[in-house]
């Protein structure tokens, strides 16, 4: 199963309603949304945005999970990720501050690569 396949399953138990129940608010067959939800088909953008709309979510949570699985898909260094979690927690001007501290950081360095060429 997929990971889009995974949350359209969790939403839709979560809501009560059952494949075909789902699948009718869709406009889709209930063999189309087992296929969402089991083979890994991917939805065009127009079943998406109903289906988002029956779950009362996103469409972007359908495609790319929340906040933390989209972190953790795209940040490997498990340190790291711990870090810029502690750092959301942070009141707003310290986060602001600490972000400008790492832009110019990402600057500097990229400066020095640019030069060493």
């Amino acid at each position: 199963m997929t990971d889009l396949g995974n949350r359209i399953q969790q939403l839709r138990k979560e809501k009560g309603l059952s494949q075909t129940d789902l699948a009718k608010l869709i406009g889709v067959s209930y063999a189309q949304l087992s296929r969402y939800e089991i083979k890994g088909a991917q939805p065009p953008a127009e079943v998406l945005n109903k289906l988002a709309d029956a779950l009362d979510t996103s469409v972007d949570y359908l495609i790319n999970g929340n906040t933390t699985e989209k972190a953790q898909s795209t940040l490997k260094d498990a340190e790291l990720l711990k870090q810029f979690k502690e750092v959301d927690q942070l009141p707003e001007d310290d986060k602001k501050t600490i972000l400008k501290v790492i832009a110019a950081y990402i600057r500097d360095f990229k400066t020095r690569q640019a030069y060493a060429l």
